[in-house]
């Protein structure tokens, strides 16, 4: 049996210019992470329960950087090579990790500097094994 992968969208998460100006400022070592959203259909046209989405979002493992708090990666002691990621990038980090916010039907995460695991090109297939 082949198993489908789920698609993570590769573009930037779509946010108007009112959502920008209302983000939070990350603090300290924080980072700001855009979720991608769960597609309402699959890809078969099938569309999925609302608890269905929720769990995909919950438990997704890949975001997308908006913003880094002043004291990300600063400690030299805990990263001697410098910075793990930057706004702009894709990152990997373990699922369910972070503060949860919703604003404008958009999930964001804050998660530790230290949480990031990989930074990927691109995050279409990154799923949660």
């Amino acid at each position: 049996m082949i198993a489908k992968v789920k698609k993570i969208p590769t573009e930037k998460p779509p946010m108007d210019l009112d959502t920008k100006s209302q983000l939070p400022e990350p603090k300290g070592w924080k980072i700001l992470v855009a979720m991608p959203q769960s597609k309402e259909k699959t890809d078969g046209g099938i569309i999925k329960a609302a608890q269905t989405r929720d769990i995909e979002e919950t438990s997704n493992i890949c975001g997308y950087v908006m913003k880094l708090g002043k004291d990300c990666y600063r400690d030299e002691r805990r990263f001697p090579s410098g910075a793990w990621c930057k706004k702009g990038d894709w990152v990997v980090f373990r699922a369910y990790s972070g503060t949860r916010i919703k604003m404008y039907d958009q999930e964001f995460r804050l998660i530790n500097d230290d949480t990031v695991e990989a930074v990927v090109d691109d995050p279409t297939g990154v799923v949660r094994a």
